[in-house]
């Protein structure tokens, strides 16, 4: 009865085991959330209107130009990511934050858009700006896919 610890009163050298793991704890280095990311490894974003009966021509030209560009470049295309076009901030579609998320945790190196409307309306340059700004941070390039910026070099600085 004496030896053995209860649950209200836990023996010294338990609570000095205890101890010892929070300093170790405390004084271990943190470890980097997210790795570098494959310069290679690119995700594919389509974002384009899905109520129209162009819609499904759109996003597979869309996909073509985008598989072409990766190609053309040593790219590997590792997702595609679908998003509706219509809403302006990009913060509030579903498959954007996909793209943020991937950026975050280092599993691309590229994001390809067809043009920078896809990521942002021109009428909200801001965003768009933002949104490539994050990615960047994140060390991610962002590339577009659409012939005429593709002959210019295809990335947004």
């Amino acid at each position: 009865m004496y030896g053995t610890a209860s649950p209200a009163f836990p023996r010294a050298d338990d609570a000095a085991q205890r101890l010892a793991s929070a300093e170790a704890t405390m004084t271990r280095p943190a470890q980097q959330t997210s790795a570098a990311p494959d310069p290679t490894a690119a995700l594919l974003y389509v974002c384009v209107e899905r109520a129209q009966p162009t819609s499904s021509l759109a996003a597979e030209r869309a996909r073509t130009e985008g598989m072409a560009y990766a190609q053309d470049r040593g790219l590997t295309i590792t997702e595609v990511i679908i998003d509706p076009y219509g809403e302006p901030d990009p913060g509030q579609r579903e498959g954007w934050c996909q793209v943020r998320e991937r950026a975050a945790s280092g599993t691309v190196g590229v994001v390809i858009a067809r043009w920078p409307a896809c990521i942002a309306p021109y009428t909200a340059t801001d965003l768009r700006h933002r949104e490539i700004s994050r990615l960047h941070d994140a060390g991610v390039h962002v590339r577009y896919s659409w012939a005429p910026l593709a002959a210019a070099g295809g990335e947004d600085k």
